[in-house]
């Protein structure tokens, strides 16, 4: 089984939608229903840092991670349905996290 990292960004058409608890909620229930939901999280501000350079600010357009089991990037896809911000029109960018 692979892992996978679905990269939501802050790009949505219905942010209604997108921002709703309860749609939040039932589609985190359906992953862990699944057995290959492994966390997630929105993502707050923060800095970018290099060493030697002066720190500055984060791109913004990562709003949040789900991380998830699949057997392949098709696999791994599936877990888009009902996905608030994909659903609302946003993009979702599928990552296999390699075992390296």
């Amino acid at each position: 089984m692979n892992e996978y990292i679905l990269l939501m960004h802050d790009d949505v058409v219905d942010r209604a939608k997108s921002n709703d608890g309860e749609n939040w909620g039932k589609y985190f229930a359906a992953l862990r229903n699944t057995g290959h939901f492994d966390g997630g999280s929105s993502i707050g501000s923060g800095e970018s840092l290099k060493k030697g350079q002066i720190p500055s600010a984060t791109v913004s357009q990562i709003g949040g991670f789900i991380r998830v089991r699949a057997e392949s990037l098709e696999a791994a896809k599936t877990f888009l349905r009902d996905n608030p911000v994909y659903e609302g029109g946003g993009t979702v960018e599928v990552r296999e996290l390699p075992k390296d």
